[in-house]
């Protein structure tokens, strides 16, 4: 083909079209795509940090996601015909949901907008296109990008109101403010908030947060929620007294309190038997909790104080379990994973804290893994090689034997570094092999 003049060249030119063919075959690979929504999402949440928050930022990345699939699919068609994705609608109705203004969602779209500018601006440079196309090849993606903007944002603009307005007109809006006010210590009159909340701030309760496995949830938002609501109030009815406050999070996210009072051990000691006991609680919901639905526990306490102090632990236990290997229980304690939490704060920390003390036994291999497993049992049993046994389902001398293994590995005794060791085991126990160094 004759090589055309630039002046010749505009953006929907054939060899335009043809180029953004090319670029758009190789962009919608799967790893390719996720590299590109989550630079977009660090983009609009370095300028709206709102949207940092666990729940939402997957919503935002589940809209990203779906508004660049549609409009890489059209960008090289002469129509604009866009129909916006279903997760865009979900992502504006959590804004509404978690009382956040209009603006906010505009602000959302408008710096998306040159983050993606952006991002093409590079794309081009880096592909090394024809200077004869380049300037043509922007402007058609200026072009594409304003058209997405304004049709985004008048759509999603009634999508929020009319979320906005039903949540206005619900008593989960008063929900949402009272909870909302309470997690940031604000001063509230406690039975007025009891009231508004239809649930008692001043008795014993445990915080428990709900959400769906991404790759398993797959229905629409409000449906994913009806289970939530459904898991919780199943949850807090085996393992309390039946009382629970719910308050959707996000899409496909939950926070909950169950209340625990008149029942055994539900008094304001955290160690009583009942339902404080370390992993009572677990054991419990394991069986009431089935996928896609996942739980993290907070501990129990009482008052407004054990309200905010259980939903911390609970938040942070799911962070735990996230940031976990495959296969972790649906159903996790905070209690469970504190160590690991509060290690895992830190990661390059935690990762010279497992390579110092665990030494060779930080391999990834199965001996290695085998004599981790072995030595957390034995720390966790105080050091009996009996318990450690029956814990592992072995016998005592091959628990000796592994013992006797590992101090020889770790060069000194167990007593001298117990505790460190037990730290870096319950790190790797929490977070698998990728906690390794």
């Amino acid at each position: 083909m004759t090589a055309a003049s630039p002046d010749r060249i505009g953006p929907n030119s054939e060899v335009v079209r043809d180029w953004l063919a090319e670029y758009v075959f190789e962009t919608m690979r799967t790893e390719t795509l996720e590299q590109i929504v989550a630079r977009l999402d660090s983009a609009i949440i370095a300028r709206v940090p709102e949207l940092a928050d666990r729940d939402v930022r997957r919503d935002l990345a589940a809209s990203t996601r779906a508004h660049a699939r549609a409009v890489l699919s059209g960008i090289t068609s002469d129509t604009f015909e866009y129909a916006l994705p279903e997760e865009a609608h979900a992502f504006a109705r959590t804004i509404a949901r978690r009382g956040f203004e209009l603006r906010m969602l505009l602000r959302t779209y408008h710096v998306g907008m040159e983050a993606v500018l952006d991002y093409m601006s590079e794309a081009v440079d880096q592909r090394q296109a024809p200077p004869e196309i380049e300037r043509a090849v922007m402007l058609r993606m200026f072009e594409r990008a304003t058209k997405w903007v304004s049709l985004s944002v008048e759509l999603l603009t009634d999508t929020y109101m009319e979320e906005r307005e039903r949540v206005l007109r619900a008593a989960l809006n008063r929900r949402t403010e009272t909870i909302r006010a309470l997690l940031a210590g604000d001063e509230l009159d406690v039975d007025q908030a009891s009231v508004r909340l239809g649930y008692r701030l001043t008795q014993r309760h445990v915080a428990f947060v709900l959400w769906t496995d991404e790759s398993e949830s797959g229905s629409g938002d409000g449906e994913v929620i009806g289970v939530l609501e459904r898991v919780a109030a199943r949850v807090a009815a085996g393992i309390g007294n039946g009382r629970v406050l719910t308050v959707a999070s996000g899409a496909s996210g939950m926070w909950a309190w169950a209340g625990l009072d008149d029942l055994p051990g539900a008094d304001s000691s955290r160690n009583e038997q009942g339902p404080g006991e370390p992993g009572a609680l677990e054991r419990i919901a394991t069986g009431l909790v089935e996928s896609p639905v996942r739980v993290a526990f907070g501990v129990p306490a009482g008052q407004v104080a054990g309200f905010r102090q259980s939903h911390r632990e609970a938040v942070a236990a799911r962070q735990v379990a996230e940031r976990g290997p495959a296969g972790t229980p649906r159903v996790i304690g905070y209690r469970e994973v504190e160590v690991a939490y509060l290690a895992g704060a830190d990661d390059a920390a935690m990762r010279g804290l497992i390579g110092r003390e665990l030494r060779t036994l930080s391999g990834t291999d199965p001996n290695a893994a085998r004599l981790r497993e072995t030595l957390h049992a034995y720390l966790k049993s105080h050091r009996s090689p009996e318990a450690t046994a029956k814990l592992l389902g072995v016998h005592k001398n091959t628990v000796r034997y592994r013992i006797q293994r590992i101090e020889e590995l770790l060069g000194y005794p167990i007593e001298q570094r117990s505790l460190p060791l037990e730290l870096a085991l319950a790190c790797v126990a929490a977070y698998g092999v990728a906690a390794l160094p």
